[in-house]
């Protein structure tokens, strides 16, 4: 370890490195015998915060990035389903009416008692066999 002339030893920081700095090689100075760290420039702390503000400033910007992506599928969603429902209204009309028809028939179900589940599916058979006589 190097060896430090006493005028240097009032200047050594004894409470250790702080979060982020690079630990230092300790000071021995025999002339006070006392071990210590040589305090740490202050321009090293503004230069890793400044570093560390650039890398949050690009993380904004990536999110942001993402952000407008998403919006932009959803948007472009959205109007291939309205250039669908402008095309094909009949079919679109029958789709919708066919899951809120599973809905109601799943809630229905669900509060059906378990004794009930055999007249449940009769009833769903009869509604598909009407269904496909129609088409």
């Amino acid at each position: 370890m190097p060896r430090r002339k006493s005028n240097e030893t009032a200047t050594l920081d004894t409470k250790g490195a702080k979060i982020g700095e690079p630990v230092p090689k300790a000071i021995i100075d025999t002339n006070t015998a006392s071990v210590g760290v040589p305090r740490q420039a202050d321009q090293d702390l503004r230069e890793e915060l400044g570093a560390l503000r650039r890398q949050i400033d690009t993380l904004q910007q990536q999110i942001l990035g993402g952000v407008r992506s998403v919006k932009g599928g959803a948007g472009k969603a959205m109007r291939q389903t309205e250039v669908a429902v402008k095309r094909y209204p009949a079919s679109t009309l029958l789709v919708a009416a066919a899951v809120a028809a599973a809905f109601a028939f799943a809630g229905r179900r669900a509060s059906l008692p378990r004794r009930r589940h055999q007249s449940a599916l009769r009833e769903m058979r009869d509604f598909y066999d009407t269904i496909r006589t129609r088409i």
